[in-house]
């Protein structure tokens, strides 16, 4: 699919050493580090792996038609002579660099915008795209829910994808007459040189806070910065949440010119004058910028952190010259699905559909909804099976501690029963003096949120969030909160609002 097939133009840019054959007049047919896409003619990008080494496959992938080996490690295949092997210090990186040449550097024929942080990253593309797209643009996305090329979505497996697949992204999205991609730029997609070959135009900074720490992720919360501090090395310009503790240790070895949004003096965009609104069906949030960009701006999804992804959007387009009215036009329909979803059902009362899985995440849904002072805050959620009970217990704690009413349901049992899942829960609930209910159907129990809402509430239906599918002894079934909101209201005989 590649447009580049000539060895020594795809290796060109990358230190590199031919250890056996010879690197002109050699063609490839694909690029691939994965051996279930073997073919004759291809090269094959032997991979280091946390769970499998590509080196222990450089015979499998000669037997099966590779003309080239890229190798970081020793392999021993000269009883092919005609097999071209080329030796470089980090296949990953090779794999990154040869993926952009294969696709003739489609990222260069895009403005490119990428985005890190702990918090945000997923809310803050969307904004961007929708703020860009109300202006003109044609604009990809790639991110942790899908990657977006035209009309076509593709559910994503990683935040950020490996780089030959996100290279052919991009080069799609050349073909389908994109100028911008926005896209989620993970810690560990700059750990392992997934992004490695692009220049972004723009890259963006939301927050820090401790996460993805462990085996096979990031060995300390210093490993996790400094990851996400590399994305500043390879940007034009970095646009930064000025008001984080770590900006500044973000920015250190950053080679772009920097630019700050934030709420706090200093900042290059200052945003004050913050209020919530509370529509009746819908939570939004006001405020004012000066600085770089001076306006007023309003959109409607709830929350602090919400401003701050807002800001942060209104910052990268701002570039574009994009105006506070078309601005404004994509904040009031911004829609990020799974992410502080508001489904309008009625007047009296706000239901959303979050992806808060965890108890950190919970308790800052919980605790920004508050903010909104709602009649009452119900919080419907579940647990998923073989996972850690003490997530059930602190998801528990934390709801029976915020919410005036939990209604606890079935999430992804997987192979644990559901009811067993529930008892876990309802422990931590125990712990605190939180009114609750456990309805084990996840319809049943948003069936019972609705028909018992009182004017006033705030009901959020966490966990989900974007997922279609709830999964039981290892097989995902069809199952769409969304769905089940509408089919509740069909049998009802009510509609959702438009």
């Amino acid at each position: 699919m590649g447009t580049i097939n000539k060895l020594e133009v795809l290796l060109e840019g990358l230190d590199h050493k031919i250890i056996q054959g010879r690197e002109e007049g050699v063609t490839v047919c694909t690029v691939t580090s994965d051996t279930r896409k073997l073919e004759d003619g291809c090269m094959f990008i032997c991979i280091s792996g946390a769970r499998f080494d590509g080196h222990s496959f450089a015979r499998e992938a000669v037997d099966k038609g590779a003309a080239v080996l890229v190798v970081e490690k020793d392999v021993d295949v000269s009883d092919k002579a005609d097999i071209v092997v080329v030796k470089v210090d980090d296949t990953r990186r090779a794999l990154a660099l040869i993926s952009a040449a294969y696709y003739d550097h489609p990222a260069d024929k895009l403005t490119t915008i990428g985005v890190t942080g702990t918090k945000g990253k997923t809310t803050t593309t969307y904004l961007i795209k929708h703020m860009l797209e109300n202006a003109g643009h044609k604009v990809g996305l790639v991110g942790t829910i899908e990657t977006i090329i035209g009309d076509t979505h593709i559910p994503s497996l990683n935040t950020t994808p490996e780089s030959i697949v996100l290279q052919e992204y991009f080069y799609r999205m050349v073909l389908e007459g994109m100028d911008a991609v926005v896209m989620e730029v993970s810690s560990q997609a700059l750990m392992l040189h997934r992004t490695d070959g692009i220049v972004f135009d723009y890259g963006v900074f939301t927050n820090l806070s401790p996460d993805h720490i462990g085996e096979n992720e990031h060995k300390d919360f210093e490993d996790y910065l400094h990851c996400k501090s590399l994305l500043f090395s390879q940007c034009k310009v970095g646009i930064v949440n000025g008001d984080d503790r770590y900006k500044d240790e973000i920015l250190k070895n950053a080679t772009c010119k920097a630019e700050t949004y934030g709420f706090g003096d200093g900042n290059d965009i200052k945003a004050s004058k913050l209020e919530l609104v509370n529509g009746g069906s819908f939570l939004g949030v006001r405020f004012m910028t000066q600085g770089l960009i001076e306006g007023s701006f309003a959109c409607d999804m709830p929350g602090r952190f919400t401003a701050y992804n807002a800001l942060c959007a209104i910052a990268v387009c701002r570039h574009f010259d994009i105006s506070e009215e078309d601005i404004n036009e994509a904040l009031s329909h911004a829609l990020v699905k799974g992410r502080i979803e508001i489904i309008e059902i009625s007047p009296d009362y706000t239901l959303m559909i979050d992806y808060a899985h965890n108890a950190m995440a919970l308790e800052s849904l919980l605790t920004t909804l508050k903010e909104y002072e709602p009649g009452r805050l119900v919080c419907l959620f579940g647990c998923g099976g073989n996972r850690s009970k003490d997530r059930r217990f602190e998801m528990g704690e934390v709801s029976g501690k915020l919410a005036d009413l939990t209604i606890i349901t079935s999430d992804n049992p997987r192979s644990e029963e559901p009811s067993a899942i529930l008892d876990d829960i309802e422990t931590g609930i125990k712990r605190t003096d939180g009114e609750y209910v456990r309805i084990i159907d996840r319809k049943e129990a948003i069936a019972y949120a609705i028909h018992n809402a009182k004017k006033g509430d705030v009901i959020v239906l966490a966990g989900k969030g974007h997922e279609d599918y709830q999964e039981i002894n290892g097989v995902k079934h069809p199952m769409d909160e969304r769905v089940l909101i509408k089919e509740i209201l069909e049998e009802d005989g009510t509609t959702v609002r438009s």
